[in-house]
């Protein structure tokens, strides 16, 4: 791809709309990248809202219908950030339109709809990524890094939890995260799907899988105004929770490794506990997202009496995306994966290459959550 500015079009301005707004206005500043990003549209279907929106992250147009920005032969990348019911009709129309299509996770609310999704932008020829941006965090390419060197020999056990808490009172309401008609799912898709991607690009394929969906809460107060936290005012109507509140399940991979996963929105102290500890025949490495430019590393070949778990800060310029940022010691945050993917999927497209994560990997990772769910409805093992 030759063009010198990439023109972006953004459905949705709530929390994700917020954090991709922040990346594009942040990714020149910090990359040398073959394109610029250029800050085009943003849509959203309250012209009130949406307009404050763009005057607040930087947006040049604003547009209420999301059928005109697909159309708008001046826009090269179309980022769906809307609720889960949408991806799919906007992704395909996207890329009939010939637009790179970028997409917040999962893709598709079902299995089928990830797969017309992936079938429309491989029979387009269109560039296409998934915001798993986790992926981008200096420790976490560091750890892939080290798989790839060998440095933890063959991989045993891959052990993950994702835990919040932002849901555990029975009064917060019935935002659209929590109707199934809207999310696809709860937990499972909401967070269970960043540790599923981690551990695919990390350790490997998924061979079989045993889970259980769980809601803790079956009935809540009608949201509302909502805010771009996650959150809503409380009514006095009361409405039914269609979705899962927790999810956790067994996993073989295809490699002969053991996973075991846990998602949760009722783990009350926890505000966002993306953890994952991977052990291997030559060591061990832990991450913890809270604490997200740390790694701690088990070294099984030092010597006797001086083995133990060492913290390696990921901040310095030999990790990967850190040098990108400040001197050594001073740490990136949350906001800077999602730059960070920015710019590895501009480098990608202007190269011609596939982006990392792409529909691809959204596809695979939407068959891992179906075949959970499919494993908790039978209460027994699903093969993929």
């Amino acid at each position: 791809m030759a063009k010198k500015q990439l023109n972006v079009g953004l459905i949705g301005y709530q929390f994700m709309g917020k954090a991709h707004s922040n990346a594009y206005r942040q990714v020149n500043r910090f990359f040398d990248l073959p394109a610029q990003i250029n800050m085009h549209t943003i849509c959203g279907r309250n012209e009130a809202a949406v307009t404050a929106a763009a005057e607040t992250m930087g947006w040049a147009n604003v547009e209420t219908d999301w059928r005109k920005v697909v159309a708008n032969p001046e826009i090269d990348i179309i980022d769906i950030s809307t609720p889960g019911n949408l991806h799919a009709e906007i992704a395909i129309e996207a890329a009939k339109a010939g637009k790179a299509v970028w997409c917040e996770k999962p893709i598709g609310n079902t299995l089928p709809e990830a797969k017309a999704m992936l079938d429309a932008v491989q029979a387009a020829g269109v560039p296409n990524a998934v915001f798993h941006n986790y992926r981008k965090a200096p420790a976490v390419a560091l750890v892939k890094k080290m798989i790839e060197e060998g440095k933890l020999g063959t991989i045993y056990h891959f052990r993950a939890v994702y835990l919040q808490d932002w849901i555990a009172d029975p009064n917060f309401p019935l935002v659209w995260r929590l109707q199934k008609e809207i999310a696809g799912s709860g937990t499972h898709g909401d967070i269970n799907a960043h540790i599923i991607d981690l551990a695919r690009h990390l350790v490997g394929e998924f061979d079989e899988v045993c889970g259980h969906l769980h809601t803790f809460i079956k009935q809540r107060p009608i949201a509302g105004a909502i805010n771009d936290k996650l959150g809503a005012e409380a009514t006095s109507e009361m409405g039914e929770v269609t979705v899962d509140d927790a999810a956790m399940f067994l996993a073989k991979f295809k490699n002969g490794a053991l996973g075991t996963f846990e998602a949760s929105r009722f783990a009350v102290g926890r505000k966002n506990k993306n953890s994952f500890e991977i052990n291997g025949s030559k060591g061990s490495v832990v991450f913890n997202l809270e604490k997200m430019n740390e790694l701690e590393y088990y070294n099984a070949e030092d010597p006797e009496g001086y083995q133990g778990f060492r913290l390696i800060q990921a901040t310095e310029a030999v990790h990967p995306y850190a040098g990108q940022f400040w001197p050594v010691g001073h740490i990136i945050g949350y906001e800077h994966t999602f730059v960070n993917l920015v710019a590895d999927a501009v480098t990608a497209m202007c190269a011609g290459t596939p982006i990392s994560p792409d529909f691809v990997d959204g596809y695979e990772n939407q068959r891992v959550l179906d075949a959970v769910e499919v494993s908790s409805e039978n209460r027994g093992w699903v093969s993929l």
